[in-house]
């Protein structure tokens, strides 16, 4: 990588191009910390719990407010954020349970051809749960650990057909179930909110009497998860107090689990009132912390309310570490406030506190993103300078906010250099170059150089590309993406179903798209209310269209009729023809004198 080094520090030369703005903060606001009472938690589901408040014995307390709170800040809750850009993610990938199943190419031939066989069992049973049921039971495949858990990552979308799948595995002779297994199970029916059913598979774990219990904390920690990710509050907090009717220890460590979930999914008002109302029961340390102002700065993007966490540390005596440092510098990168990024990053310098990868991977994006490339590649040299090891984050970093400058050049003889130092690229770096491709041949060129370098396509890649061609009105390439998903293994997702409807909608193929439509519903996904709402319309329209031309059609057969009718009587003139023609037929009556025509 080509290092141009200039006369002065970087930061000297970069800081005279801002004006000094203060570090405002916003000082803590009064928090209650009130210890609250419950009533006896109910064993095992909280769904049937009265309240969300600990038990008076386990020492553990919630503020109570609104637990949607959040939503007041007009912040989006729909979507576990993982982080706006990379700048604070070079490992920090992790899915909800551990058990996140992507595309796995599988070098065992005989697994092979066994998901072959199981998943082609799916696809002609037209997912029908029945069906699958049917022909599983006359197939010759035996499960196994591993077979369950590809099965299970392949459909994990149709939550009804890794269930049918996971229930048969679980019958056959010679195999049973691991903890591996269940909690891949749970996981996905937690994802597709069936939490009474998940609550019943983790009773089937205990074992009860016939062996020894398959529950672990992660199994409870799956489903905390899985009610922060539906912004279920009260349910996380009484799953985690079943850690005690479980036997499971309750420290500092779980408590912190507890406070990432809610952090990770955006619930991290929520979070901040259990760290405060819950100081005497698990006091206060710079990781707990540093979960919250995490959460702030990464998943909400609020500069005022990070500030506001920094100074309540700085307050209570909490020292600011490498992370902290971290996640503030990442928030104000993200907020383009490249001042206070430099001038933390210094400060950091000063107190002899050493950047961490993360750190520099945050600074490197703020460069780039305000068109300061040059200082931004010298400062990956720094990195190596003072040995810490650039990765894809790095370049990351880099390249997305080339491409979003749509400076395609720059951007590719960076992910050149990557390559170079035989870095992977990841999807976040595919998915950079696929938002500024204008043409279906370039689109396709780079699907197969994801391939090519092992980087596969992900549910969110096809979602994009479906967008980007019902924009482009190509519809035949949309349903060519939605075929392949299949064919990679990748189930169709509610949010690929919504992407896919919509466009079709767009597009004037109103008839396709309520058909997938009905499919989604079917498959037991909530539609968007939006999209409902604007195919509900038109079902009404066409149902009074159809009436009207029923109508229509109706009256028109009923003018037909009497037109035969009126037809059927001659005119004065047909009956002279006739006479002329057939004088031999001529009738005469004898009504009221002599008449020679019938009246």
């Amino acid at each position: 990588m080509v290092r141009i080094i200039p006369n002065l520090p970087l930061f000297s030369v970069v800081l005279q191009r801002f004006s000094y703005n203060s570090f405002a903060v916003n000082h803590c606001h009064h928090i209650v910390e009130l210890p609250l009472k419950s009533s006896v938690f109910n064993f095992l589901n909280p769904l049937n719990a009265e309240t969300f408040l600990a038990p008076s014995r386990f020492g553990f307390s919630f503020s109570p407010f609104s637990a949607s709170s959040i939503r007041s800040l007009g912040i989006s809750t729909d979507a576990p954020a993982h982080g706006l850009d990379e700048a604070m993610s070079d490992d920090d990938t992790d899915e909800d349970d551990g058990t996140h199943c992507s595309q796995l190419h599988l070098k065992d031939y005989g697994l092979a051809q066994d998901v072959k066989t199981i998943l082609d069992i799916m696809h002609e049973s037209g997912y029908g749960a029945s069906k699958i049921k049917q022909k599983l039971e006359h197939c010759s495949v035996m499960p196994s650990s591993e077979l369950v858990v590809e099965i299970l990552s392949r459909t994990r979308n149709d939550w009804d057909v890794a269930f049918t799948f996971f229930l048969w595995a679980g019958k056959q002779l010679g195999y049973a179930h691991s903890a591996r297994e269940y909690n891949s199970m749970i996981s996905i029916l937690g994802k597709m909110r069936k939490f009474d059913t998940a609550w019943t598979l983790i009773e089937e774990m205990r074992g009860g009497r016939m062996g020894p219990s398959l529950v672990t904390s992660q199994t409870l920690l799956i489903m905390i998860r899985r009610y922060c990710a539906v912004h279920d509050v009260a349910r996380a907090i009484n799953t985690f107090y079943a850690y005690k009717r479980f036997d499971f220890q309750v420290r500092l460590e779980e408590f912190q689990s507890l406070l990432s979930a809610l952090c990770r999914y955006k619930n991290v008002e929520d979070a901040e009132h259990l760290l405060f109302c819950n100081k005497n029961v698990f006091p206060f340390d710079t990781k707990s912390f540093n979960i919250i102002l995490n959460g702030w700065c990464n998943m909400i993007v609020s500069t005022r309310h990070a500030e506001r966490i920094w100074q309540e540390m700085s307050k209570r005596g909490i020292q600011h570490d490498v992370v902290s440092y971290a996640s503030i510098i990442s928030c104000y990168s993200k907020s383009s406030k490249l001042y206070m990024v430099l001038r933390l990053f210094d400060e950091m310098k000063k107190r002899r506190i050493t950047p961490d990868r993360k750190v520099y991977n945050a600074v490197i994006y703020a460069l780039a993103k305000v068109g300061l490339v040059i200082e931004a590649v010298n400062l990956v040299g720094t990195m190596e300078d003072n040995n810490v090891t650039p990765d894809v984050v790095t370049y990351n970093s880099l390249i997305k906010p080339l491409c979003k400058a749509r400076k395609i050049d720059e951007a590719k003889e960076i992910f050149d250099q990557m390559l170079k130092r035989s870095l992977s690229p990841t999807i976040q770096t595919f998915h950079a170059f696929f938002r500024i491709l204008r043409t279906k041949e370039e689109v396709f060129e780079l699907l197969d150089k994801m391939r090519e370098l092992r980087c596969y396509p992900i549910t969110e890649t096809y979602i994009m590309l479906i967008r980007k061609f019902c924009r482009w009105r190509q519809l035949d390439d949309v349903f060519k993406l939605w075929d392949v998903m299949r064919e990679d293994g990748i189930s169709h997702d509610r949010s690929s179903y919504i992407v896919l409807i919509h466009g079709l909608f767009l597009n004037g193929k109103l008839e396709e798209a309520y058909n997938y439509y009905t499919d989604m519903q079917e498959k037991g996904f909530l539609p968007e209310p939006k999209t409902e709402k604007m195919l509900q319309a038109w079902v009404s329209g066409r149902q009074v269209t159809e009436t009207q031309a029923t109508d229509l059609e109706h009256n028109q057969l009923e003018q037909d009729t009497l037109r035969k009718k009126v037809k059927a009587v001659p005119s004065k003139f047909d009956r002279e023809k006739a006479f002329l023609r057939q004088p031999e037929t001529r009738r005469v009556t004898r009504e009221r004198g002599f008449s020679f025509w019938e009246q």
